[in-house]
């Protein structure tokens, strides 16, 4: 991962795994075994017993539907088992309670919790292991807290309150970020949607005078610290590269099949930003065949060329996977592990 992210050439390509509760919950143990046949670069543990809906979660037709409040006191209507859902109550669909909202207790304030991530990350690090925590994004916490047409309002008007709010949160993660450099990681991540389709949701301008600076105040404790930064951004967001580069991150995790992905690929070599190759979850895994699947990674690794450095897979398990093509997906990285 390191050579990876200074683009040097690695003997074989890194990998990264995200431990999805989904993923597991769908397919069981065979997930399992299956990844602890292939580990990957971060050290990434599959001991967690796998997930069950609690009681009356799920009615007599067999539909799921929980709804949970989250430590910033947003309500989450969940309608598919381990799968984030959508916000169905908000503190500040009311922008008048901002003068009473209070931000969940930072990390730092909790002395056990620096200790106990000192102590693991220490070990994942001495087995040789790369360090990777998650910190936040955003964009994707303020429309979560109030209604996502109304952020858009409140940014393209420029009001008080909303750089009040971004303001708050954005010094709340610059906080968690100062917390895991002093837990001692390698690099953390951060994620922000910023992107549709075709284009960015906010116009580069207002996105360069509302989100870059506060981006780059979020990431500086990792930069100061000579830490990496990852970014996630899904959607085209092809417009802002080089804005994500100067604002601090080092690699980016993006959705791959709104690009020409050789031209994404040179752009970011080009630029020094690294790419996470995560193979398209909607169209070839979830509707295609295991063929299809290991064409996907062979057309990556032509467009990427993570064995120059530069790139590398991050594998990610959603709901509706065929079984059969995940197989497919970690037998074609092992060709290259």
């Amino acid at each position: 991962m390191a050579a990876a992210l200074a683009f040097h050439p690695v003997d074989a390509v890194p990998l990264a795994y995200h431990p999805s509760p989904r993923g597991f919950y769908e397919h069981g143990e065979k997930l399992r075994v299956l990844f602890h046949s292939l580990p990957d670069d971060l050290g990434t543990e599959f001991t967690a017993p796998l997930p069950v809906p609690p009681p009356g979660a799920v009615n007599w037709r067999g539909e799921y539907r929980e709804c949970i409040t989250d430590e910033w006191g947003v309500e989450w209507d969940c309608r598919i088992f381990k799968i984030m859902g959508h916000p169905s109550k908000r503190p500040l669909d009311d922008i008048a309670a901002l003068k009473e909202f209070r931000l969940p207790v930072n990390s730092h304030d909790v002395p056990a919790k620096l200790e106990r991530a000192k102590r693991e990350i220490a070990v994942r690090k001495d087995s040789g292991f790369y360090a990777v925590a998650w910190v936040g994004g955003l964009f994707e916490r303020l429309i979560a807290l109030r209604r996502f047409e109304d952020v858009l309002m409140d940014i393209a008007d420029d009001t008080p309150e909303i750089h009040a709010l971004a303001d708050m949160v954005c010094d709340y993660y610059a906080k968690e970020a100062a917390f895991w450099v002093e837990a001692g990681v390698d690099a953390l991540r951060f994620g922000d949607d910023y992107g549709t389709q075709d284009s960015l949701i906010l116009s580069h301008g207002n996105w360069r005078a509302f989100i870059k600076p506060r981006l780059t105040q979020m990431l500086a404790p990792a930069k100061i610290a000579g830490k990496k930064v990852l970014f996630h951004s899904c959607g085209q967001v092809g417009a802002i590269l080089g804005d994500l580069k100067e604002a601090g991150a080092d690699s980016l995790w993006t959705q791959l099949s709104v690009y020409n992905q050789h031209d994404l690929g040179a752009r970011c070599r080009d630029i020094g930003l690294a790419v996470e190759i995560h193979i398209d979850r909607a169209g070839v895994m979830t509707r295609g065949t295991p063929d299809d699947v290991r064409a996907a990674v062979a057309f990556a690794m032509d467009a990427f060329r993570p064995l120059d450095g530069g790139a590398w897979f991050y594998v990610e398990i959603d709901n509706r996977f065929p079984f059969k093509n995940i197989e497919a997906l970690i037998e074609a990285i092992r060709l290259y592990r």
